[in-house]
């Protein structure tokens, strides 16, 4: 799929997307807490999904655990306005400028997650945003196919399930970045999905 079809006019066909917000749904985790929901917010996104899996630098990190170096159960590919390159496809760029406007700060990073079949996943955890930004607005965009997103608060309890099919957004809010965690757990099969998360205020170190 060329960059240009996504610069050129829209045809029916093409990706778009809801900039009303009308279907969004929003949850309360807790009292201090939100999940803003909408399903299908990204229409016609399957051009987009075979866009970004074919043409984003796709590297595998390594973590460090019980002193090991393992390498992180999926792909990563990291976009920053600071790094001064356009996003590509310029919808990308339209979305992040939406979703800022929408919630009131600007979502300077993208992080692009490659979920290649159901042994990728990613462990609980709380997106590294830096302290000093007390209620962190993170918007999650997925492509491809399905996978189960849970939610749960920071240390353990119930989890949450949300279904995060082809073009749908989830944007965590309030306190959800600081007392709760999310993971998307390995499951015996899965087809290839791609997770964008859009973020504002991102520690140097969560690259």
């Amino acid at each position: 799929m060329q960059a240009e079809l996504f610069a050129a006019p829209k045809h029916d066909g093409d990706p778009s997307f809801d900039r009303s917000f009308g279907g969004i749904e929003r949850i309360q985790l807790d009292p201090r807490s939100w999940v803003d929901y909408q399903r299908e917010w990204v229409r016609g996104s399957q051009p987009l999904f075979e866009h970004i899996r074919d043409t984003r630098p796709w590297k595998q990190r390594t973590r460090k655990l019980f002193d090991k170096e393992m390498l992180e159960p999926r792909l990563t590919a990291p976009w920053s306005k600071a790094g001064g390159r356009p996003l590509d496809p310029p919808i990308l760029e339209e979305l992040r400028q939406a979703l800022s406007q929408r919630y009131g700060v600007e979502l300077d990073t993208v992080g692009f997650n490659y979920y290649r079949d159901g042994r990728d996943s990613v462990a609980w955890h709380r997106d590294h945003i830096r302290r000093e930004i007390r209620e962190p607005i993170v918007a999650l965009l997925s492509l491809g196919e399905p996978r189960k997103l849970l939610m749960r608060p920071h240390g353990g309890g119930s989890s949450l399930p949300f279904t995060m099919g082809p073009g749908d957004l989830l944007v965590t809010g309030g306190l959800a970045q600081r007392e709760w965690e999310h993971t998307i757990a390995k499951v015996a099969r899965a087809g290839p999905r791609i997770s964008l998360a859009f973020r504002h205020g991102l520690r140097l170190q969560a690259y």
